[in-house]
């Protein structure tokens, strides 16, 4: 093969590298700006924050069912250590979730959430949680990990939701925004240096 050819390939494939990296990158990127428009509208069934629980508690009971997922890259064992919970609407109630590092380094997830039928999500209201920074687990690690809501009173007043006393609280956990784009760095790295020796090792048998 020419050096001209050899240097011809090699541009190339670095500039398909760099294509998915920066895709790769965008779309982890979209993560948290999305999660921050829909915290702040209720958008999707997000749930709302709050500092404190109100001070009014109606007879009103809603059932809570607590689901959990992890994103694909992510090497964490992640569940809701309850099925299910009734809170009165007003109600501060506390649940938890464990997660597990199954990978041989320290690893940082991120949680995104949402709550069903998504008509909830302004009503759905949060004080603690660990979603609202990301979460770092060495090698093996397991930790729990508690959640403090309350369903706000202003649901009584929408006739929507009169009759629907179930919500679901979902969870997934994503590799952080920059330990992803150390591993595209890092498996750029390798596919180029892949390709440079496939390069000489063709020169040679030439």
């Amino acid at each position: 093969m020419t050096p001209v050819r050899h240097d011809r390939n090699l541009r190339t494939l670095m500039m398909l590298v760099g294509v998915v990296a920066f895709m790769t990158g965008l779309a982890y990127a979209s993560v948290p700006l999305y999660r921050l428009f829909c915290q702040v509208t209720g958008y999707g069934g997000t749930p709302q924050r709050a500092d404190s629980a109100p001070s009014v508690v109606s007879d009103r009971v809603v059932n809570v069912t607590f689901t959990a997922d992890v994103a694909g890259g992510l090497g964490w064992r992640f569940r809701p250590l309850q099925n299910s919970l009734d809170l009165k609407v007003g109600e501060n109630k506390l649940a938890f979730y464990a997660a597990e590092n199954l990978e041989d380094a320290p690893v940082t997830g991120q949680a995104t959430f949402n709550v069903s039928p998504d008509t909830f999500g302004p009503y759905f209201t949060k004080i603690e949680c660990f979603c609202f920074q990301s979460q770092t687990l060495a090698p093996g690690q397991k930790v729990e990990m508690p959640v403090s809501f309350f369903i706000d009173p202003a649901i009584l007043d929408d006739p929507a939701l009169k009759h629907i006393n179930n919500v679901t609280l979902s969870y997934t956990f994503f590799r952080s925004a920059e330990q992803q784009d150390g591993k595209v760095g890092q498996m750029q790295t390798e596919s180029i240096k892949a390709a440079a020796s496939g390069e000489a090792a063709g020169e040679t048998v030439n």
